[in-house]
């Protein structure tokens, strides 16, 4: 028998000073049973990073067709593609073609620093893309705020994010890596 994903239901409150956003959000994330909760909080913390009542989660682990995030208009053309991870760069080039804008969330220590050394010379010549690195320390931080029901809220200010939940305060400042011109 196939194992199924775990349900977690997120109540967020999001103060975006940077994009002057304001909102609360009543999430559902599906936790894929390959998918530790360090990940999972790494896919919440892209959506608290460019929350909008229009940004999607996608299938994520379990289709190579649709990244973790997305941001469509209603005509249906992709604004925004968000992945975690250390993704391939022939499906980052792919992603590229389909979306105006592309964000990789990388995490993991060693782990993507070594994707970026190994893949930076082609990924700098996507149009479209941004790249952020999160700190190990930091992402740990995060996954131990992962409960079944959460009641979390953000402060993004000058790229910083403050993130408070289940009486933890944490501060996680995405590094940015790579941006195109």
């Amino acid at each position: 028998m196939a194992l199924k994903a775990t349900i977690f239901k997120v109540e967020l409150a999001v103060a975006d000073v940077d994009r002057n956003v304001y909102e609360n959000f009543s999430l559902t994330l599906a936790r894929h049973p390959s998918e530790n909760d360090q990940r999972m909080m790494v896919r919440l913390l892209a959506f608290m990073r460019y929350a909008d009542a229009a940004l999607a989660f996608g299938k994520g682990l379990s289709t190579d067709e649709e990244p973790d995030l997305w941001l469509r208009d209603l005509t249906g053309v992709i604004d925004l593609w968000i992945v975690v991870g250390q993704p391939d760069e022939r499906w980052l080039r792919k992603a590229s073609g389909r979306a105006a804008r592309v964000v990789v969330f990388s995490y993991g220590g060693r782990i993507a620093e070594i994707w970026w050394e190994q893949n930076h010379a082609t990924l700098e010549k996507l149009p479209n893309l941004t790249v952020l690195r999160l700190s190990q320390p930091g992402t740990q931080a995060l996954a131990a705020l992962a409960r079944r029901a959460m009641t979390l809220q953000c402060l993004v200010q000058d790229g910083e994010m403050l993130i408070t939940g289940e009486g933890e305060t944490l501060r996680v400042e995405p590094a940015l890596v790579f941006a195109s011109p």
